[in-house]
Parts: C-alpha cells; structure tokens; sequence
C-alpha cells in the first residue's frame, strides 16, 4: 500500500530543496544589490534572510524567472528598510561611513561591474532618495536594462532614465575624476607612514587642499564627531593623536569595498579601518571605520 503521506513529505522536501538551491544561486548578486542600496553588509544580510523567507513560503510554480523574481523581492524591501534606516542614521553619533565590506576575494558581491561599491560613490549616493538609489545602482553596477529596473521599481522607463541621469549628473559634479587602483595604494601607504609619524609636513604634501576627515565611531569608541576639513587642519588633527593612537599599533592590507584599507590593529585587536579616496589633487577624503559593530565581521573575515 502507498504511503502517500510519506511521498507527500518528500516531495515537499525536494521542493524546498530547490528553492534553496535557487535562492543560493543567485543570493551573491542580491546581496550586492541589497549592499549597494544600503551601505551596510548587516543589514543587507537581514534583508535576505527575509528575502528567503519569503520565497520559501511563495506559491514558486506561478515563478518564471526566479532570479528575477527574487531581484525585485530584494530591491523593493531595500527600498523599503533604506527609508527606515535614514531614520536612525539622522540620530547617529559622529559621521556614518558606509560598513566595509571585504573584497579581496569578492565571496559574497558577485557583481559583473564594481559600480557604486567604493566608499566615495556610497557616501554620496547617501543623497539620493532610496528609489533614485535603487535605480543608479541596478543600472550602473548590474547593467539592468532600463525597462526591467522600471518593472522593479514599478515606474515608467522615462521616469527611470531620469532618475539614473540626475544620479549620475550628481555624483560626478560632486567628485573629482579618481586615481587608479595602483595609485589609491601608493597614496594611502605614504599616508599611513606620514600619519604614524605625526610628520607635518609629509601630511599636506599628500593632501588636497579641501580635503575631508571622517571618522566613524558611533559612539562606541573614541573619535572626532564632526568631520574636519582643510589640509593643514586635518594635517594638524592627525598630528596631534600620533603619538598615542599609533602606539603599538600593527598595520595589514586589505581589499575593502574595491580599494586599499589599512587594518590597524592592537594586541591582535581591529581598533580601525583606513581607507582614502583620492584625486589628481591629492587625497581628498579620509575615512577611519572605527565603530567596533561595523568592523566586527571585517575583523572575523581578515
């Protein structure tokens, strides 16, 4: 005699199954869409796991196109939790930098194009309403044609291509024309070196003349809680904690968010994250990752 309640419990079991086989196959690329809208690998983690739970419990044989169908899922909640999250970052302690990512062997981004991943262009998509956000980063980091972000994101094709071009229109009047990799790396190594040795002088040699210092540390740890701005101001700023801060310091190398960061640590511990993004004018921003919540998986990773 058939068990037919036995074949039906295994036949739910192959079944999801493979909806987590599916969700899992492209589970890099919603992360890199939910990390890009959201600036913070904790939260674009939360987000799946809701994405999952979702798929799980939706009717998947009314699914064509899975991948598809889990990318808008995700980009509609990041939507969704960015307008929520602007809310808390109002009420945050000091300046809030983006949470770094490790990209050194790119395990988890999987994007085709490293678009709207560095600290620079994630700062000022910060400015951005969330679907201005959301279509930017579909189209310039995951190519999305401009009808399948408008089905996304439920808006016209024209109203689409106007919200990409005031994007890019924005970040590039309101960011120099970056160095290369290489050069990113040989700028942020001498900065480093000059910031150890509280040298002066070295220090506003390497920097733009407006250039900005952000430091990050949300409250949980010591660190200036406005940005300073200037070369001989920021200069002089990093002088003046060399000596203490540096003591005993260990410096690593790092692939964070696409480009070079320096990993500080003390007694094996990750008090920081410093990283530079720079122009043919010199460094013009410096950005310290120093709350301990943001670099925490950082430090597991490295």
């Amino acid at each position: 005699m058939r068990d037919i309640g036995a074949e039906s419990r295994r036949s739910g079991t192959e079944d999801l199954d493979q909806a987590a086989a599916t969700f899992e196959s492209v589970r890099p690329r919603l992360f890199g869409i939910a990390y890009r809208i959201l600036s913070s690998a904790t939260e674009a983690e939360d987000l799946l796991q809701d994405v999952w739970l979702r798929w799980q419990a939706y009717d998947r044989g009314t699914v064509t196109d899975p991948g598809a169908f889990l990318a808008t899922v995700t980009t509609r909640l990041a939507i969704n939790t960015l307008q929520s999250a602007r809310v808390r970052r109002e009420t945050y302690v000091g300046p809030w930098l983006p949470e770094p990512v490790d990209t050194s062997n790119d395990p988890h981004l999987g994007a085709e194009r490293g678009e709207a991943l560095g600290f620079a262009v994630l700062l000022l998509l910060e400015k951005l309403s969330p679907t201005e956000r959301a279509a930017y980063v579909l189209r310039e980091a995951f190519d999305y044609p401009y009808r399948r972000i408008a089905e996304i994101i439920e808006a016209s094709e024209a109203a689409v291509r106007q919200l990409v071009s005031r994007a890019r229109k924005r970040i590039g009047s309101e960011r120099r024309a970056p160095v290369t990799r290489a050069e990113q790396r040989r700028l942020l190594t001498a900065f480093v070196a000059a910031a150890r040795a509280g040298d002066l002088a070295a220090l506003e040699e390497l920097l733009a003349s407006d250039v900005i210092s952000y430091s990050d540390g949300g409250g949980a740890v010591r660190a200036s809680r406005i940005p300073v701005v200037g070369a001989f101001r920021v200069a002089k700023y990093i002088r003046a904690f060399a000596d203490r801060f540096w003591a005993g310091v260990e410096v690593e190398w790092a692939d964070v968010n696409g480009q070079a960061a320096a990993l500080l640590r003390h007694d094996g511990e990750l008090l920081a994250v410093v990283t530079v993004d720079a122009s043919d004018e010199g460094i013009d921003q410096v950005l310290w990752l120093m709350n301990p919540a943001k670099i925490g998986a950082l430090s597991a990773a490295s």
